[in-house]
């Protein structure tokens, strides 16, 4: 049996420009989210930011996706990345000379979640291109274990530099991180000279290539089903962080620190979890039972979360650390390898805008559970949303779901 090898020249090259870009991203994220707060005082005033950061990701996708397909997507990714270099480094530079504004703050983070909202839809349509065929497990394996590791390493060190050269410096070095980032995509090596279409792009052609989209998810119960799923567990999981920082604020024995430990505990499953899945190939027979079982075993262990004693709770959040990050790499590598090439930025638009959707729906239904009920409640019923969310969206769609897990095995569970 051969193996395929994974780190040829396009995806050492994609690695390292999506590290640099995390390594820059998880810096300038960690000093601004300070300076913000330091210059307004106000939780509400970093609330609004982050809401206005999510604004384009309900819309911009569904926009650009259709001529995404039509054209060249590398070009997508290296000029959304010059584009974001060159903000970030502005900004960087106004910060040395002149004082903070936040209603410019505010606008400048409007234009930088378009150019983001671009830059992932096109970097998750184009990974699948640059991973060898037979190898898409690993592939996913390393992407997903990147950003964990990096924001362990990151967040201390941000700490560091923020105190010793201030966050206008560590801006700069976030634009020309950038910048590099966009060099290296640009010697990756790509044959898209089909997606160059001649023929003038109308709106017509535009409202089209969308019905063509829908009409494929419309047949695709099983993918439609999974998307649903994933709007409903992640937006959620969204709506749990504000209820778990407000447990350990307030209830007796419990600590900002004891909950800081989650995030350790759940990076190390995660890491293992993304390790395993690097070096042990699941067999495809097996995929969507594995699937399955994480993902009512996770929502069971959300269900029980904050009724465990503080041990037990580190366990659980580990133990989901690890389940988590094994479905999810199965789950991209299936997904983004059954979407038709030419539909693929069309149809990650559709799942990034329901995902999008259900984490803005969820998050404040679960914020609304938090203000009459008792926080261990609200997580247990958020739980079991989930949960039976699987039975119906993936369990309900079994079949048309194992064709996308098992192509080419035809079994049932009897």
């Amino acid at each position: 049996m051969t193996t395929t090898k994974l780190w040829n020249r396009n995806f050492s090259l994609v690695i390292l420009a999506s590290t640099m870009g995390t390594i820059g991203g998880i810096a300038g994220g960690f000093a601004l989210a300070f300076l913000v707060f330091d210059e307004t005082g106000s939780t509400l005033a970093s609330a609004l930011i982050v809401a206005i950061q999510l604004l384009p990701f309900l819309f911009i996708p569904i926009v650009i996706a259709p001529i995404m397909d039509r054209l060249p997507r590398k070009t997508f990714l290296v000029m959304g990345d010059v584009a974001n270099s060159f903000l970030i480094f502005g900004m960087g530079l106004w910060l040395l000379f002149f004082h903070f504004s936040y209603i410019g703050y505010l606008a400048l983070s409007l234009l930088l979640a378009c150019l983001g909202s671009v830059d992932e839809l096109a970097f998750t349509s184009i990974y699948p291109e640059l991973i060898p065929k037979g190898a898409e497990q690993k592939g996913y394996a390393v992407s997903s274990m990147l950003y964990p590791v990096l924001t362990v390493i990151m967040t201390p060190f941000a700490a560091v530099l923020l105190d010793t050269f201030g966050v206008a410096w560590i801006l700069i070095a976030q634009g020309g991180l950038s910048l590099l980032a966009a060099i290296t995509e640009s010697f990756i090596r790509l044959d898209e000279t089909e997606r160059h279409n001649s023929a003038p792009y109308s709106l017509k052609a535009w409202a089209s290539d969308v019905r063509e989209a829908v009409q494929y998810l419309k047949k695709e119960r099983g993918l439609l089903g999974l998307y649903e799923y994933m709007a409903v567990s992640n937006g959620v999981d969204t709506g749990y962080s504000p209820l778990l920082i407000a447990f350990f604020r307030t209830f007796p024995g419990f600590t900002a620190a004891m909950y800081a430990a989650f995030s350790v505990v759940e990076f190390i499953g995660r890491s293992i979890g993304s390790a395993l899945q690097y070096r042990i190939k699941i067999p495809d027979k097996k995929k969507f039972g594995f699937v399955f079982f994480v993902y009512q075993t996770y929502s069971a262990m959300d269900m029980c979360l904050l009724w465990l004693p503080y041990p037990l709770m580190l366990l659980n959040r580990g133990i989901c650390g690890f389940l988590g990050s094994n479905s999810a790499i199965i789950r991209n590598a299936a997904v983004q390898t059954y979407i038709p090439e030419r539909l693929r930025s069309r149809v990650n638009a559709f799942q990034g805008v329901l995902v999008t959707a259900g984490c803005s729906v969820f998050s404040l239904m679960m914020g609304f559970l938090g203000e009459i009920l008792d926080y261990r409640w609200c997580v247990t019923i958020g739980g079991t949303i989930t949960l039976l969310s699987g039975f119906i969206l993936i369990l309900g769609r079994q079949k048309a779901l194992r064709r996308i897990y098992e192509p080419g095995e035809e079994r049932s569970i009897s």
